[in-house]
């Protein structure tokens, strides 16, 4: 049965119509003067951290601690004035699985395993009034790599739960191959969604436990082992 279920948070829990790159090129124009930052870019199921280290690189900004802090101060800013401007949605029927998660018999933690930095997650998730629905979770601020973002979300619910989780006690839910990966990772399992940037076709050769089209095609019974 899984007593932990993390979330990957854009293209899987909600879409922000690009606020957060457009947040990213924002800051970078506006605090170290490199504009057209992103252009050319991939963000999907990338980390925060990551990401910025490649736009510090090809802008010639040095990658120091100070400069992490600068930027990231003034991408909240940016992130949350581009989240009022821009059409967003929460994703597919996501309300009604966090919901059915929520009302099974014995409701497993909820949990966020994403790259966006920790204040950026929140940002976004307060503005489409979702954050309150989890509990737990590890960000881009954690670490630069997803995998191990995995395994601190992993250690920190087994903390709160008081005990250990086994890698098939979590399921990860996440639409892009890197969320796929970063659940083997952790040997948990995982449930892929083609609401983000991937098509399903895009993501069944990698071959996650269940593939959905959207929220609305997971069945929370059967996900969670009840």
């Amino acid at each position: 049965m899984v007593k932990l279920v993390l979330f990957d948070i854009d293209g899987t829990l909600i879409r922000t119509g690009g606020a957060g790159v457009r947040a990213f090129a924002d800051a970078l124009r506006s605090e170290f003067n490199v504009p057209n930052a992103t252009d050319g870019m991939t963000f999907a199921g990338r980390t925060d951290t990551g990401i910025l280290r490649e736009l510090f690189s090809r802008g010639g900004v040095e990658a120091t601690p100070e400069n992490y802090d600068r930027f990231f101060t003034v991408y909240a800013h940016w992130l949350a004035q581009r989240l009022t401007h821009t059409r967003g949605e929460i994703c597919p029927a996501i309300p009604s699985l966090l919901s059915d998660m929520g009302r099974l018999r014995r409701p497993p933690m909820l949990g966020l395993l994403t790259g966006n930095i920790r204040l950026g997650a929140e940002i976004k998730l307060r503005h489409f009034q979702l954050w309150e629905h989890f509990e737990t979770g590890a960000f881009g601020d954690d670490h630069e790599d997803r995998n191990q973002i995995a395994a601190t979300a992993k250690d920190r619910a087994a903390e709160l739960l008081g005990t250990a989780l086994r890698g098939d006690e979590v399921l990860v839910v996440g639409d892009t191959p890197l969320d796929i990966e970063c659940a083997r990772a952790i040997g948990a399992k995982v449930v892929a969604v083609a609401t983000g940037g991937f098509k399903s076709r895009e993501l069944g050769p990698h071959k996650p436990d269940w593939l959905a089209g959207t929220a609305a095609e997971i069945d929370a019974r059967e996900v969670c082992g009840q």
